[in-house]
């Protein structure tokens, strides 16, 4: 029988509890093991920096009992929110729902494995609070084996900061500080959450990285296999399109599509060309159906881009999200709208 949740532990709404400084929302997958020492770890620091903080354990149906450990959790430490899916939906999933319930000002995520050291919180804080809107870990002295993880590792980490733009050494990293309009900005889906310092640039943050500590796994097995390689290359293809044309995909689809029909065009007018002044059959020739192609495929891009532009302006329309951030406004009054 499955145990009712206690009104105790029922997820916050936001804007229904009062906020808090510090939220920790650390995504929890089979992780019973490590509960007690993680939360006790992450408690420890937090009430040595003598701000108002909460930890978010969401459990992204684990199938340890570990949401059950979670929910015991609560009763000695009374910061801890157990936020409890319905089942497994993945990293990126589990983080969106932990930022949906934070309510601190400063939002910091950290893996549930004992791998990241809690306590380098402060540090991360304290370089957000020189100005920065993300402050991402970096694992410089990695506790992870080298074949499988490591080289892996350097070689994403290299493909991901030259296709995105954003120079991390780090992007698997999950110990990161944020500001909390920064993750309220980024919608995330499919595996975006390694990506969200190259998301947050998108939205104009102002992004640092610093050296952080990093143990060896104590209990249980990684979840993380070289199986997720081809859905990382995936999202880093969508995130740099999403860097380049998410306001105006016309120019890539518009301009593919003028390339294609000219190219088309061109071999036409050769052909024609050939035709009629020197009199040569073209029928047979697999320039013709060349041209054909590269024409029609042109007006098919062109046709998409110009939907694809459409459906942009629906989603910001419909949504109200603006296509700008502001940073700040200086002055005695504050502008209407």
């Amino acid at each position: 029988m499955i145990p009712a949740i206690r009104p105790s532990l029922a997820l916050p709404v936001s804007g229904a509890a009062a906020p808090v400084e510090i939220s920790v929302v650390v995504p929890i997958y089979n992780e019973y093991e490590s509960l007690p020492a993680l939360v006790g770890a992450i408690a420890h620091v937090l009430d040595g920096m003598g701000r108002s903080y909460e930890i978010l354990g969401v459990d992204d149906g684990s199938t340890d009992g570990s949401s059950d450990r979670l929910r015991e959790l609560t009763q000695p430490y009374p910061h801890l929110v157990a936020v409890l899916l319905r089942r497994n939906y993945g990293q990126t999933a589990a983080m969106a729902a932990g930022f949906k319930y934070a309510r601190g000002g400063i939002v910091v995520t950290l893996d549930g494995d004992l791998q990241n050291d809690p306590a380098d919180i402060p540090r991360l804080i304290d370089r957000l609070d020189e100005g920065y809107d993300l402050v991402s870990g970096w694992r410089k002295d990695r506790q992870d084996n080298t074949l499988t993880r490591l080289i892996p590792s350097k070689i994403a980490n290299w493909l991901i900061a030259g296709v995105t733009g954003v120079a991390l050494h780090d992007y698997g990293c999950s110990l990161k500080a944020y500001r909390a309009e920064v993750i309220h900005d980024l919608n995330l889906y499919g595996e975006l959450h390694r990506f969200l310092p190259a998301l947050a640039f998108i939205e104009g943050a102002r992004i640092t990285e610093m050296p952080v500590t990093h143990h060896a796994r104590r209990f249980g097995t990684s979840k993380y296999g070289l199986g997720r390689t081809l859905r990382v290359v995936m999202d880093m293809l969508t995130v740099y399109f999403m860097k380049k044309f998410l306001t105006r995909p016309m120019h890539i689809f518009g301009s593919l599509g003028l390339a294609s029909m000219a190219g088309g065009m061109a071999l036409g007018i050769y052909l024609t060309l050939v035709k009629f002044l020197a009199d040569q059959d073209i029928g047979d020739r697999p320039l013709l159906v060349l041209a054909v192609v590269l024409f029609l495929a042109g007006i098919q891009l062109f046709s998409f881009g110009l939907l694809a532009e459409l459906l942009m302006r629906t989603y910001h329309e419909s949504q109200q999200r603006p296509i700008y951030r502001v940073r700040e406004i200086v002055g005695p009054a504050t502008p209407e709208g």
